[in-house]
């Protein structure tokens, strides 16, 4: 590609960044990345009715802690800007006006009250009311007014908006890296408003004029903005711009597979659909986030990465840099992409499982100071044990919470499995071998107990179950000489006598 590969994602601020929004955002980041470009950010909130307080904030820390960062955008200026629509507003009038200049676009003065009187006159006739060619004329706009008639109302103030004028008896060829040859009859387009009463733009005049003015190449969005396809390359063609090259993203769709995902599937089937917690400033209702939730970055960028593309090969796991160098649009597929809360809980196990016990054990330190625990005991050979049972760092407390408090129940079907006739005294015996120790080693632990239990010639399970109820409070857990390892030779015998002292008494 011989220009400048420039892209954008340009989301509106009213509320949190959905989780389809960061897959938007994630595909062009990877391919201006690609292609040694430009991925910028821009806020559209030219509707300032929506706008919600901490969104774009929310939006930037979103796409930071995923690690896709913005190159331009607000705060990071790159000679093309303001990236706020809002901040730009003096801008889009004059094109309006141009259009208007060149015949492109007309004046139209039509009251609400008669356009929906229109609307109501077709529906009760089965058709649909379409504002274009076919009766553009028959309506009050410039083109149907005289000149005269037109300076009258505009000097007396009156509200207008202004349309886009779309051409009659023409065939639009259109495309679209993804959908391919798209053919358009343009006598079906409406004329759609680029310019309102209010004087602010709508988003398809604002849209097209903030992408030439910033130079982008590529627009990179979701399906749902392929019915504007036809007017936004029309609108290029009446300003004699370059068009960009176009890919519409397939639709995220819900886990059953029918329907576009929202934020209702997420809280009905309990998964976040952010990807940060987000409170609502209106309401204090407050939605999960992926973050917070306990997911890596990695992981949800890994697993949004295959939700609507593939690299063509067996391979799921993907750095950024491995996704940044395979990632191409001509992979990406044309149909919705199921979301899968399962498969994005794998992928954050298998993240976890590459992480070093030292990073985890970081992460593990700040569940245990929230829960207000303190210890001496060895984090990393604990972590080290929970590891590969653990998909998310909270799970080494759910998986792991004895080795910092001692058990004051335990498991009423595994002491009935566990804790027979005589088990107490073989604990007592127990108790003698591993004060005995002075190596608290695994290794060393195994060689003592088991040697131990064969000088008994009892089964291994009648000492190894009831240790490991003693010291867990259940017969689960990792490795029972580990735990005990970990525990240390004091802990361990006060929790084993602890038991004899409680299910000595069950019933």
């Amino acid at each position: 590609m011989s220009q400048n590969v420039r892209v954008r994602f340009a989301p509106s601020p009213t509320g949190p960044l959905h989780i389809g929004g960061v897959r938007t955002a994630l595909f062009n980041y990877l391919f201006a990345k690609k292609h040694d470009g430009d991925f910028v950010l821009r806020i559209e909130d030219t509707d300032q009715n929506r706008y919600v307080a901490g969104a774009e904030d929310y939006i930037v820390e979103a796409l930071n802690w995923c690690g896709i960062p913005f190159d331009e955008g607000p705060g990071k200026d790159g000679g093309l800007g303001p990236y706020r629509q809002s901040e730009r507003k003096h801008l889009y009038k004059q094109y309006a006006d141009r259009l208007v200049a060149e015949g492109k676009a007309y004046y139209a003065f039509d009251a609400a009250e008669t356009l929906d009187f229109h609307r109501k006159d077709h529906e009760a006739k089965g058709k649909t009311f379409i504002y274009n060619w076919h009766n553009r004329s028959k309506l009050s706009n410039s083109l149907s007014l005289s000149e005269e008639e037109v300076h009258a109302k505009l000097d007396a103030g009156e509200d207008y908006v202004i349309r886009f004028k779309s051409p009659k008896g023409e065939t639009l060829v259109l495309r679209d890296t993804v959908r391919g040859k798209i053919t358009i009859d343009t006598n079906i387009l409406d004329d759609k408003v680029l310019f309102k009463s209010d004087g602010m733009p709508t988003y398809h005049l604002a849209n097209i004029v903030d992408d030439h003015l910033m130079e982008i190449t590529h627009v990179i969005r979701g399906e749902e903005w392929l019915p504007s396809l036809a007017l936004h390359v029309l609108l290029y063609q009446a300003f004699g711009w370059k068009t960009p090259d176009f890919a519409h993203l397939p639709l995220i769709l819900k886990p059953t597979g029918k329907g576009k995902l929202s934020k209702r599937d997420g809280e009905k089937l309990g998964f976040p659909v952010f990807p940060l917690e987000w409170k609502d400033p209106k309401t204090q209702g407050v939605s999960r986030g992926y973050r917070e939730d306990g997911y890596f970055p990695e992981a949800v960028i890994n697993f949004l990465a295959f939700l609507g593309w593939n690299p063509g090969t067996e391979q799921e796991l993907f750095s950024l840099e491995e996704l940044i160098e395979v990632f191409s649009l001509e992979r990406v597929n044309r149909s919705g992409a199921r979301f899968d809360p399962e498969k994005i809980q794998w992928y954050n196990q298998q993240y976890l499982q590459q992480k070093s016990d030292a990073e985890l054990v970081v992460a593990f330190e700040e569940i245990l100071a929230a829960k207000g625990v303190s210890t001496t005991r060895d984090l990393t050979a604990i972590v080290s044990s929970l590891k590969e049972r653990a998909t998310f760092v909270e799970d080494f407390w759910k998986l792991g919470g004895f080795f910092f408090e001692a058990p004051m129940t335990f498991d009423e079907k595994a002491a009935k499995k566990g804790w027979k006739e005589g088990t107490s005294a073989l604990m007592s015996e127990l108790v003698k071998v591993i004060d005995l120790l002075e190596d608290l080693s695994q290794e060393r632990l195994s060689t003592a107990i088991k040697g131990w239990v064969a000088s008994k010639e009892i089964g291994f399970g009648k000492v190894m179950m009831p240790l490991r109820l003693a010291l867990v409070g259940s017969l689960q857990g990792p490795d029972v000489f580990e735990v005990v390892s970990i525990l240390g030779k004091e802990e361990t015998i006060a929790r084993i006598k602890k038991a004899q002292s409680v299910l000595d008494q069950a019933p």
